[in-house]
This record gives C-alpha cells, sequence and structure tokens, in this order.
C-alpha cells in the first residue's frame, strides 16, 4: 500500500510474481506485473489523497487550470533484499518539486535560498524594469513621430518632384516657343534665365532633402533615447538568462549504475541537438534513477502511465502506460543505465522479414504486393532490408522510382511498385490529384462513441511531427499538415470495433493518430505500440486498392485480406 509517511521507499510482498532478468528497455516495453501493482498503488493514492491541491482535469466541478501529469514506477531492492518501489513526477505538481511520498528532483529550481531563485528575481525584476519602460507614454508618441516623419518626408518630397517636372515641362514649352518667335539676343537672355530656374530647383531639392533628413533624423534620436535602455536591459536579461542557463545544466548531474556522473551539457554535448532541450532531467525517469543510486537500491523494473485529461496535441490516455520520451531522456537514460543489463532494444530487432513478398498482381509496367507488418517500405537509419530493396533486386531493368507510395513499418497491406518511369509520372499524377482509392481496415481497443444509429463519419485534425518524441505526431492547428479520414465501422463485437478508414490524405501516422487521439475517435487501434496498448501486431491492413491502369485506360482493383 502507497505509505507517505514511510519516506519514498515502498516495501511490497513478492506472491507468484517472478522478477525480470533484465531491466526494462524504457523506450519500448510491456508492463512487468510489478510494475502494473505498483502503478495501481500510486493510482489509488491519487485518486484518494488529499495532501496536496492539483487539477488533472479528472473532476468537471474545479475550474482551475487542468494539466494531465506523467508519473513514473521503479521495481528496486535495498541492501537488506527486501523489496519495494519508487515513484516519481514529470515536473513539478502542485506547484511544488517534493511532495511526500515521491522522490525528489535531480536539482530542486524551486528552492527559495538556491542561486535559481535568486537569479529568477533578478530576471523578473529585470522583465518588469522593461515592461514599465516599454508601456512608457513618450515612446509610443516617439514611434508615432517617427513614422508621420518619415511619411511626410516622402509626401513633401512627392510634391516637389512633381511640381518641380511640371515647371520643368513648362520651361520646355518656352524654349520651343522662343525658337520659333524670338531673334537671337532675345532667346539667349531667356534661355539663361531657364537655365537658373532649372538649377535653382536642383538647390532647392537638394536642401529640402537635407531639412527632411534632418528632421528624420531627429525624430529616430528621440526614440533611440527611449529604446537604448530597454535595450540595454533586454541584453542584461539575456547574458544572465543564458549564464543561468548553463549553470543550471551543470546542477543536473546524473549517476549511472557504475557510480560515474555526467551533467546535462555532457550528456547532450554529442547529440544531434547539441545542447539540452527545455525540462531535461524533470520527467520522472531519470529521477527514479538518481534516487535508486543515491540511496544504494537496485533497478529492477520500472514503467511510466499518464494521469489526467488528454492534452491537446499529444495522443494521452487517463492510467495508460507510456515508454519514456526520446528527445528529452533518450540520451540522459542511456548514461544513467549503463552498468545495468537492460533488455535488449526490440525496435532493432523489428524490421527482419526472412520470407518471400506476396505479389498480389503483376504485368509489364507495375505490380502490387502485400507488405508483411513490421516490415519497413524504404530503407531505415539502421534496417537496410526493405520491399524497395526486395523491389531493385526483383526488377534489376527497371528505369526510374519503384514505390508509388509507403505503409508504416508495423502496418500490413498493398503497395504499388511501378517498372518504368512513364508508368510512375502517370501513377504519381494519380495519387496527386487524389484519384488513387485506398481502404484500411482495423480493429479499435474499444467501442467509439457515435450518434444513434451513425455508422461513418469524418476525421479532420492536422498533424506534424512530435519533435521532443519521434517519430510520434501530434495534432497541431499552427504548423500541421491538413488530414483527412473518413470511416465506416464495420462490427462491433466483444468490444472490439472493426472498422474500414477511407484516408483522403496520406500524412505519417494518420490513421494510427486519427483513431487514438480524443479529438478523433479516442480509441486506438488493436496493438498501437506508440498510441495504444503493445499487442502481437498492429492490427491495420490496407485491404483495398483502386486506380486507373496507366497502360491499359481501365479502372483496376486489388484487394488482400486482412491477416487478423
Amino acid at each position: 500500500m502507497f505509505h507517505t509517511e514511510n519516506g519514498c521507499f515502498h516495501s511490497i510482498e513478492l506472491h507468484s510474481e517472478i522478477l525480470p532478468k533484465q531491466f526494462t528497455f524504457p523506450f519500448y516495453y510491456t508492463p512487468h506485473p510489478l510494475c502494473v501493482n505498483a502503478a495501481n498503488e500510486v493510482k489509488t493514492y491519487l485518486n484518494n489523497q488529499t495532501d496536496f491541491e492539483h487539477n488533472f482535469g479528472l473532476d468537471e466541478s474545479k475550474t482551475s487550470l487542468k494539466i494531465g501529469k506523467m508519473f513514473g514506477v521503479m521495481i528496486v531492492e535495498n541492501s537488506e533484499g527486501q523489496l519495494g518501489y519508487i515513484t516519481a513526477f514529470s515536473g513539478k505538481l502542485a506547484e511544488s518539486n517534493h511532495l511526500k511520498g515521491f522522490v525528489p528532483p535531480i536539482y530542486d529550481t524551486l528552492n527559495k535560498d538556491g542561486f535559481y531563485k535568486q537569479n529568477e528575481a533578478h530576471l523578473n525584476d529585470l522583465t518588469t524594469k522593461i515592461e514599465a519602460l516599454e508601456k512608457n507614454p513618450k515612446l509610443e508618441k516617439a514611434e508615432i513621430n517617427l513614422k508621420e516623419t518619415r511619411l511626410n518626408s516622402i509626401k513633401k518630397l512627392e510634391e516637389f518632384k512633381k511640381h518641380a517636372k511640371a515647371e520643368k515641362q513648362k520651361r520646355q514649352q518656352r524654349r520651343v516657343e522662343a525658337e520659333q518667335n524670338l531673334n537671337d539676343s532675345e532667346k539667349n537672355i531667356l534661355f539663361e534665365s531657364l537655365k537658373q530656374q532649372s538649377i535653382q530647383s536642383n538647390i532647392d531639392l537638394k536642401y529640402l532633402k537635407l531639412n527632411l533628413e534632418a528632421e528624420v533624423e531627429l525624430a529616430e534620436k528621440n526614440l533611440a533615447a527611449l529604446v537604448k535602455p530597454i535595450e540595454a536591459l533586454k541584453l542584461e536579461r539575456k547574458t544572465l538568462s543564458a549564464r543561468l542557463q548553463k549553470e543550471i545544466h551543470e546542477h543536473y548531474r546524473f549517476l549511472n549504475a557504475r557510480g560515474e556522473t555526467k551533467d546535462l551539457i555532457e550528456i547532450f554535448k554529442s547529440t544531434d541537438l547539441g545542447k539540452p532541450p527545455a525540462a531535461a532531467g524533470e520527467c520522472a525517469a531519470p529521477k527514479l534513477f538518481q534516487y535508486a543510486y543515491q540511496n544504494k537500491l537496485k533497478p529492477i523494473a520500472m514503467a511510466e502511465f499518464y494521469w489526467g485529461i488528454s492534452p491537446t496535441a499529444e495522443v494521452r490516455k487517463h492510467g495508460q502506460f507510456y515508454p519514456s520520451c526520446r528527445s528529452r531522456c533518450e540520451p540522459i537514460l542511456g548514461h544513467m543505465m549503463q552498468g545495468l543489463n537492460v533488455e535488449p532494444n526490440p525496435i532493432e530487432l523489428a524490421g527482419v522479414f526472412k520470407g518471400e513478398l506476396e505479389i498480389i498482381y503483376e504485368d509489364d509496367f507495375l505490380l502490387v504486393l502485400n507488405k508483411p507488418h513490421e516490415f519497413l517500405s524504404v530503407p531505415g537509419k539502421t534496417i537496410k532490408d526493405s520491399v524497395l530493396t526486395r523491389m531493385q533486386t526483383y526488377l534489376p531493368n527497371a528505369t526510374g522510382p519503384l514505390l508509388l507510395h509507403r505503409l508504416d513499418m508495423s502496418t500490413s497491406g498493398l503497395l504499388l511498385v511501378a517498372k518504368n518511369e512513364r508508368t510512375h509520372k502517370k501513377l504519381q499524377k494519380q495519387f496527386i490529384e487524389r484519384k488513387v482509392k485506398k481502404r484500411y481496415v482495423a480493429l479499435l481497443d474499444g467501442i467509439i462513441e457515435t450518434k444513434e444509429g451513425t455508422k461513418e463519419g469524418t476525421i479532420d485534425l492536422p498533424l506534424r511531427v512530435d519533435l521532443n518524441n519521434r517519430p510520434r505526431q501530434l495534432v497541431c492547428y499552427e504548423h500541421g499538415k491538413k488530414a483527412i479520414t473518413k470511416y465506416e465501422v464495420v462490427e462491433v463485437k466483444d468490444n472490439i470495433t472493426r472498422i474500414y478508414f477511407y484516408p483522403i490524405s496520406g500524412r505519417t501516422h494518420q490513421l494510427r493518430v486519427h483513431a487514438a487521439h480524443y479529438k478523433g475517435l479516442n480509441v486506438p487501434i488493436v496493438g498501437d505500440d506508440l498510441y495504444g496498448t503493445v499487442s502481437n501486431r498492429l492490427h491495420l491492413h490496407a485491404e483495398t486498392l483502386s486506380f486507373e491502369h496507366p497502360a491499359k485506360k481501365e479502372w483496376v482493383s486489388f484487394s488482400c485480406e486482412a491477416p487478423f
């Protein structure tokens, strides 16, 4: 039972459960039964606790800001051989880093006596001063004055040039008339006068420009005098912020099973990012490892779960287990797990298919094949075997690109292959114009909520990659690409929904996110290891494919029954 008065180590009794031989690979796992039991104790505590106040968004009567949280549990063994678990939350909870029963942070940024809080107060003071100066009415007045002075300068120059052009035309006309009506002496006197008028016009233009430039320069100086102290404060704030950030990163120091220590800067300097991302070290997993090592606890297994209302962008379900995040935690945990006997990365073992690809149809122009699940459409960074490489071997004399589209590694089903460049271009045009018809079949891990009698609908949720957790995708209305899916419910049986998907667009993980996201169907596909729960496979299959044959000029359709 979860006891907050007993510190951070929560003892457990080992019944029939067998301890895992290797520690959990945190980025792809099925929670061990001990972790599930520990998580259930934490969930029960969260449901009933009165120790702190935080709105997870589960109580509709609460109107304060709703924020869900990731929690982690780690099964550990102490020096006396007693089995227990420790638990942590991601970031801060109830505006605190320290709550009874949960492990402390790596570094406490909320410590009032710490350097961070003291410097943060100075940063806030600088921001207050900057905001006060930016709200100064004189600043707005100076900005308006400069804008008006510049516009007035342009206007006066245009008016002068317009007038000067008209006067020039008059002088030219007088010269023409003089040639016809005046004698040489009269013409010389007139031409000299006209010449002096032209010279004077150029002089007037020169002095007008100088005067207008002086007016603009004065307005700029008046504005600069007000902006200069603001820029000085901003530079001071930027410099202090950078120094403070560096110092914080140096204070986040992580142990590993060998007793070695590295700070955030050391850990991230060899990554693609080159520097620590925001909130690095604040996730639950690093906190658990750090506490275990500091207190001589042997890590045995770990799991993380989400608690609270689903976030707007990510696919997160209340109470469900999820892997550790990639961008922030992978480099940190890569260091912290050194010295531990960790399960092999199952992702590196995936993508192996030793059988022959099943070709559904083939002629002189194209072929249609059935891609197996957990097999790449194109080569990856570490796995080179794929549909493309197999086709390059199978069709050594083919010209131009081969694949017309792709399927996710975990998705099985029909793929279209062109044998020559001309066929590829014609088929590609059909894909671009969305003339190609595709139908996927899937099993959903639950029953979707629909209006009574409604069995079909459309999902419209824009998607983009989750930069902090590739290859996961986010729903993003600001930067996401348009993604539309039509669906049709086929059957509901034993709390499983069989469904057809008709993708209008072809975004990465589109069907998976549209199924799992709370603004979509709110029910993940069975076996979805990214947005749902791990199973024997992802139950998503590209079942039918229809298009106009580029050579025969007739509509053709192919189907391949789902293997589930």
